[in-house]
């Protein structure tokens, strides 16, 4: 230890009683010739925040400087966990009590009161709130005598907000309103409010998706500025073509799902005489509309990227852009971003091309229609495609080349299936299916991949500022705990001391086809880390690759927006000077952002899933079903049927059982029974409620 380091732990140890430099030197015995240096490291601990100066000049611990600067994360229960920014380590859980007043994403300094063991995590305290992430918040007003409460709709939100009689504005018991916070509250007070709008009661027509909408801020209206802009955007004149490729005359063609209107990506495809493919992907050049400091581009910076929910989608820009000119819509010039790669037949990139084009594309092809193709059916609506039969079958070909090589590396992908919910027109729940990905899906997913990977690695070689998609190294203690378990589960594998991602998808093909997939496969997602955008080249781990990036879908993502930018200035030999030094800044900026705003969009879209999922399960109340437990948890058991639908099973709903969760491995065993439920056992339950309020729905074991 230090000199620096003893004299702190001294005061801090020492911390009831502040005193002078005088006093200090004599009882750590300080000579008086080492005075000047004694100061110097007094200094140095007042500049790094341990130690403050008080008004009597007396050295004394800072106790906010032994704190760590963290964003809290609240639980309906009252507890919260605190997640680090400025250093790594896991989540410190927050007691109830030691919340103090701090809300759901809010910014705070927090202090470790209990470290850590083998097993259970860090505890901490809230000892600030630094900066508020809540100014309003939409929820359900329950009205008193002449008062009332807002119950927040988010969940993590555990404390009601008063609403004196004066900020009630004439809403009723049991709306959905918009309310201001004007008070945060404290230890032992509630947060005030005021309803700044009513919504209207939750069973009324679209209430429930525009109460989702209120709540994260989305706005299905762009302001009149942005508007002006868009509606300036005409058809494409002989200007815009010039120093372009022309691929008019080329065979490019779209695949979307049936009711896509932004069609922001086209492909074409070549077979070489010599067994290469020579596989063009074309963006929609939404950049050339879309200026650098225009309306348009600070409005699609805000919004970071379009927001699909059940009903509706929420786009980046405006439909006259998003579904008209920057679509790549058939039989009509589009200005693109064509990247041409030759793919050789171990499906390696041997060589690529970037260039600005204007293309015409042929055909809109369906996923449903290319895979009726591809398996061989023969229907008479299908003979107008006969003239690109043939490239479809060389992209299937390219396709499970380029599958099949990514997977070889230790790519990993999961086989967690997505739903469609069908509504009718009313915006009520009649269908909700298990979306089965085809072959045709597969081709666009492996074309757009290679694509993003190729940019990537061609700008870092560039030495250029970047937004790139990464996807860090799990953490070595969530590794840790799923080695653990998947020893538990009776695998004999040996946690090596680097794990690269080919070794966890040696796992999954372990265990795939057996009881043990769902768990094993559920616990691994959450072992890793999220994916973001960044300025800086870290890998994406789960795709395995060393460079990637978000490149094509400019219409509805702002990070391949700006890349597009980026791009063409590199091509023209302009990302130098003033613009190198701006986009330095920019990236890095594009990249928090729209970081933020794509985590704010999954969670509107899980949120309006989530809703019509109750509402549609309100009809089965009191009927028998199977499913398979997706989840345990210390308060129950998630069931998901085979529609994707999850219920909750609570412990205390099971009579005269009580259950232990074993974390180690995700079970829960009954201490009368020893009856034991684990992720993937498959169980009958009984539809007991459904809420599209709460946005759940709980069942009863049988």
């Amino acid at each position: 230890m230090d000199r620096k380091q003893k004299v702190f732990e001294f005061i801090k140890e020492t911390r009831n009683t502040p005193l002078r430099l005088d006093e200090l030197m004599a009882v750590l015995e300080v000579p008086e010739s080492d005075k000047e240096e004694f100061t110097e490291v007094l200094r140095q601990l007042l500049r790094e925040d341990k130690l403050h100066l008080t008004k009597k000049k007396r050295y004394a611990y800072n106790e906010k400087g032994d704190c760590h600067k963290a964003k809290f994360v609240g639980h309906d229960k009252g507890f919260g966990f605190a997640e680090l920014l400025e250093e790594e380590g896991q989540d410190i859980f927050i007691k109830s009590d030691c919340v103090n007043g701090a809300m759901n994403g809010d910014t705070v300094l927090i202090k470790i009161v209990r470290q850590a063991t083998e097993d259970r995590r860090s505890e901490g305290e809230v000892v600030e709130i630094l900066e508020r992430a809540n100014t309003r918040l939409v929820g359900t007003f329950q009205k008193c005598k002449n008062f009332g409460f807002v119950i927040a709709d988010e969940k993590k939100m555990n404390m009601d907000i008063y609403i004196p009689s004066k900020g009630i504005n004439g809403a009723k018991n049991g709306q959905k309103v918009v309310c201001r916070l004007t008070q945060y509250g404290g230890k032992n007070k509630k947060p005030e409010g005021k309803i700044v709008e009513v919504i209207g009661f939750p069973d009324e027509a679209d209430n429930d998706i525009l109460s989702v909408i209120k709540q994260y801020g989305l706005s299905e209206e762009f302001p009149k500025k942005v508007m002006a802009e868009a509606k300036r955007v005409s058809k494409i004149s002989d200007e815009d073509k010039k120093g372009r490729l022309d691929l008019t005359g080329e065979t490019i063609i779209t695949i979307d799902g049936d009711d896509a209107k932004d069609l922001d990506d086209a492909i074409s495809l070549k077979k070489l005489e010599n067994g290469d493919y020579y596989l063009g992907v074309h963006i929609a050049d939404v950049s050339h509309y879309v200026r650098d400091k225009s309306q348009l581009d600070k409005e699609a910076f805000e919004r970071g990227t379009s927001v699909y929910l059940v009903d509706r989608v929420i786009p980046m820009l405006p439909r006259e852009l998003s579904n008209g000119i920057c679509s790549l819509n058939p039989h009509e010039d589009r200005l693109a971003m064509s990247t041409f790669m030759t793919i050789d037949q171990s499906g390696k990139v041997k060589d690529h091309q970037v260039h600005p084009s204007v293309i015409r594309s042929c055909h809109r092809m369906t996923y449903r229609n290319v895979t009726r193709i591809l398996e061989g059916d023969s229907g008479e609506d299908l003979k107008q495609y006969k003239d690109i039969e043939p490239m479809l079958f060389q992209m299937k070909e390219l396709a499970m080349l380029l599958r099949e090589k990514r997977r070889a590396r230790g790519s990993l992908d999961f086989n967690f299936p997505e739903c469609k919910v069908e509504l009718d027109e009313n915006n009520r729940p009649v269908g909700i299916y298990k979306y089965e990905l085809s072959i045709s899906n597969f081709i666009i997913e492996e074309f757009m991949l290679i694509t993003n990977e190729t940019i990537a690695e061609y700008v870092f070689w560039q030495n250029k500022p970047f937004v790139y998609r990464i996807h860090e190294e799990p953490e070595s203690e969530k590794m840790q705990k799923f080695f653990i378990l998947v020893k538990n589960l009776g695998y004999r594998i040996k946690m090596p001391k680097e794990i690269k991602p080919r070794q966890l998808l040696e796992i999954l093909e372990l265990c795939k086809g057996k009881k043990e997939e769902k768990i094993i496969s559920t616990i691994m997602l959450r072992s890793l880390m999220k994916a973001k955008y960044s300025p800086e080249n870290k890998g994406h781990y789960g795709l395995a690759a060393k460079y990637y990036c978000h490149f094509t879908s400019p219409i509805r993502r702002y990070p391949d927006l700006i890349i597009h930018r980026i791009l063409k200035l590199i091509l023209e030999n302009k990302m130098e000077g003033e613009a190198l030094a701006r986009y330095q800044a920019l990236t890095e900026r594009a990249a928090l952002q729209s970081s933020d705003r794509e985590m704010i969009a999954d969670n509107a879209e899980r949120d309006t899933q989530d809703i019509k999922k109750a509402e549609y399960m309100q009809q089965f109340i009191g009927e028998e079903m199977e499913g398979i437990i997706s989840s345990v948890t210390g308060f129950g058991i998630f069931v998901e049927l085979e529609n994707t639908i999850e219920g909750l099973i609570r412990y205390a709903d099971i009579e005269g059982e009580f259950f232990d969760f074993i974390e180690t491995n995700y079970t829960a065993v009954g201490k009368r029974t020893g009856k034991t439920f684990s992720i993937g056992d498959r169980v009958r339950v009984r539809v007991k409620a459904a809420s599209p309020a709460l946005r759940q729905i709980d069942f009863e074991l049988l």
